[in-house]
């Protein structure tokens, strides 16, 4: 019966040699096996690009001169008669509504009160006229034209300046704008230092925002008699700051043979 294969390498008796032995054979060299080594993954462009971002701060900051100015005129009569007494007033003010109208001051931007009362055997009649003008120099023209006409039988208060709220919107929104305009710039200064290219904006974030000065039309003026109109317009002016954070995308090298053409 015949034996099985070994499994381990058969041994092969050679033939004698020259020198009278026998030589052994070694096993059979195992057949070599391929190993291929798969490629180097390729990075993404846009997992590269994703990692080129520029991240910069800016801020700003403005004012405003206001944009109100509001001038209240007093007068007042004191008759033995009712009649005479507000005939008096009504005439002056008259007056003062047409002086204010015939220089564009529109109607409702003037406000009346009347007082009227008796002391003891007279009759008192007490008006005030509150006008709000937008043109400062037609408010200068009014004033001076009222104390020319009317001399001491008016009192005309310095004007109190102030902003409306629509114009202290406008001041934020520039001031955001300017802060942003400002981080952009030193973004692309900061691009062409480094020969890069800006590229656009992944975030912009408002960070804080400060305001002082500027009254409003509800506040009480509280300046001096003694002050000019131009102390006055400069006390009122309001003022805003605002720093914003931005992230920008970097698109790379700049093209020089763009630039030179």
């Amino acid at each position: 019966m015949a034996e099985p294969p070994s499994q381990r390498a058969a041994l092969q008796r050679l033939p004698w040699s020259r020198a009278g032995s026998a030589a052994m054979a070694l096993p059979a060299p195992l057949p070599a096996r391929s190993m291929e080594l798969a490629p180097a993954p390729v990075p993404s462009p846009v997992a590269a690009a994703a990692g080129r971002e520029l991240h910069v701060s800016g801020s700003a900051e403005l004012s405003a001169g206001p944009d109100r100015a509001r001038v209240s005129v007093r007068l007042g009569s004191r008759k033995g008669a009712a009649g005479a007494a507000r005939s008096s007033v009504s005439r002056r003010l008259e007056y003062i509504a047409h002086s204010a109208r015939h220089r564009g001051v529109p109607e409702e931007n003037m406000t009346v009160t009347e007082d009227f009362s008796r002391l003891e055997n007279t009759y008192q009649m007490e008006a005030e006229v509150s006008i709000i003008f937008n043109d400062f120099g037609k408010m200068q023209n009014v004033c001076n034209l009222l104390t020319e006409k009317l001399g001491t039988s008016v009192t005309i208060s310095p004007p109190h300046f102030y902003h409306t709220p629509e114009a202290i919107d406008a001041l934020r929104r520039q001031v955001c704008v300017a802060a942003v305009g400002n981080t952009r710039q030193k973004a692309q200064e900061v691009c062409r230092l480094l020969g890069q290219s800006l590229g656009k904006p992944l975030l912009i974030r408002e960070e804080e925002t400060k305001e002082w000065g500027g009254h409003t039309d509800s506040q009480q003026p509280n300046a001096p008699d003694s002050q000019t109109l131009q102390e006055r317009i400069l006390n009122a002016t309001a003022y805003a700051s605002c720093r914003v954070f931005a992230v920008f995308e970097i698109k790379g090298k700049e093209n020089r043979r763009k630039k030179l053409l």
